[in-house]
């Protein structure tokens, strides 16, 4: 059940509008790391979770704060817009009103689709997608997930931060980037509580037998790279983060295989092969006399 008070979180008001800057809000609201994201994808974890308690409670808990996030972000955008002019000054390109607006760096979809208002989009443009979101059932791929969602989203925050000087906008981007530092922490924390309870434990998935694996590979450092310093790092030797064993160092791959012969699909596939093109013909005649589907 979803409740809707029509109130925010915190304040959302722009000291003076700015169509110029709202459309580069735009990405923190609608791109692959926006508020639209986070909330979508805590709700799925939420939803595709198979054990109740503590975690649900955290995901859905915080789904429901980033769907006001959303909404905050929606307020803002649109009072940034409130007073975006309908065409084209006099001082303008008067030629050509898109381009003039396209220069001007703003979102024209804004004002001609949804009428001065905010979109599902990033700051392109490009259209919110489901494929942003990332709920595969195991809470420690999950949780690690949406730590780095936190991460990336904090970071361009701030970056908008340094792209306005308006004190109603910094505002909101400062509660945001603080919401995004609890975030972080708390998702790193939850991650944690999962290993120390045993419930999950690096390698994702644990409860995969590692003895089915290729395990002469499993904690080698294989340099693909003319890089002289990758043997240097704390991946390249001493004790794995899993506790299962120690990492080695390689230069380069330790396994190689030779290529397996040329595929040959359904001659009705029309790919070409190194068989003489008659021979081609021929055969796919053939499986259509034959009716080979």
């Amino acid at each position: 059940m979803f409740l809707h008070r029509q109130e925010l979180q915190f304040k959302a008001t722009p000291d003076k509008p700015d169509a110029v800057y709202a459309r580069k809000l735009q990405e923190v609201l609608g791109g692959q790391y926006g508020e639209i994201t986070v909330a979508m994808q805590y709700m799925f974890q939420g939803w595709n979770m198979h054990t109740p308690g503590k975690y649900r409670d955290l995901v859905f808990g915080i789904a429901s704060e980033e769907i006001g996030h959303v909404e905050m972000l929606a307020t803002m955008i649109a009072q940034l817009l409130e007073k975006a002019p309908l065409g084209v000054t006099k001082d303008a390109l008067q030629d050509d009103p898109t381009v003039a607006a396209v220069i001007g760096g703003t979102d024209i979809q804004q004002a001609v689709v949804a009428g001065a208002g905010a979109r599902p989009v990033d700051s392109m443009g490009n259209p919110w997608q489901g494929s942003y979101v990332t709920a595969s059932g195991n809470l420690l791929a999950d949780f690690t997930a949406n730590a780095n969602a936190e991460m990336q989203g904090r970071t361009q925050v701030a970056r908008l931060y340094h792209m306005t000087d308006d004190p109603g906008v910094r505002d909101l981007l400062s509660f945001l980037l603080a919401r995004d530092t609890m975030h972080q922490n708390m998702w790193l924390a939850a991650a944690e509580e999962l290993k120390e309870a045993g419930a999950e434990k690096l390698p994702v998935p644990s409860n995969f037998p590692q003895n089915k694996e290729f395990t002469e590979v499993s904690y080698q450092y294989l340099n693909f790279s003319d890089g002289a310093e990758a043997g240097a790092g704390r991946w390249a030797s001493g004790p794995t983060p899993d506790g299962n064993g120690e990492f080695t160092y390689h230069e380069g791959p330790t396994t190689s295989a030779p290529m397996p012969p040329p595929t040959h699909p359904d001659s009705r596939f029309y790919g070409t092969t190194e068989l003489p093109n008659t021979m081609e013909k021929a055969a796919g005649l053939a499986q259509d006399t034959l009716h080979k589907e």
